[in-house]
């Protein structure tokens, strides 16, 4: 069974930081690109960031270049976002997700964590 379990949100003060995990089990880690997501209220669901593991390439939304790092630990099957200089507009459910490539609608979806950045 395919499970992807993310961790680390909460409450944090705008300046402040957090990190995600994405901890992934029941697919062949390495094969797979891991993004991403979030959804305000109200708003549509965005595409955060992508990691590919087959070349290590990544990338970023406009909105969140130079403020947060995708990372990979292979050896934990886990995903991490680390999301500094937090603004009350990245307020959202963060949600990881899996495919072949990222740019792919993901097949696989976490269930979500809620991060909340306080003015």
């Amino acid at each position: 069974e395919v499970q992807l379990v993310e961790s680390g949100g909460g409450l944090v003060q705008a300046g402040g930081a957090l990190r995600l995990s994405c901890a992934a089990s029941g697919f062949t880690f390495d094969d797979y690109a891991i993004g991403w997501f979030r959804q305000a209220p109200g708003k549509e669901r965005e595409g955060v960031s992508c990691i590919s593991k087959s070349d290590g390439s990544t990338n970023y939304a406009d909105s969140v270049k130079g403020r947060f790092t995708i990372s990979s630990d292979n050896a934990k099957n886990t995903v991490y976002l680390q999301m500094n200089s937090l603004k009350p507009e990245d307020t959202a459910v963060y949600y990881c997700a899996a495919d072949l490539l990222c740019g792919n609608m993901p097949y696989y979806w976490g269930q979500g964590t809620q991060v909340t950045v306080s003015s």
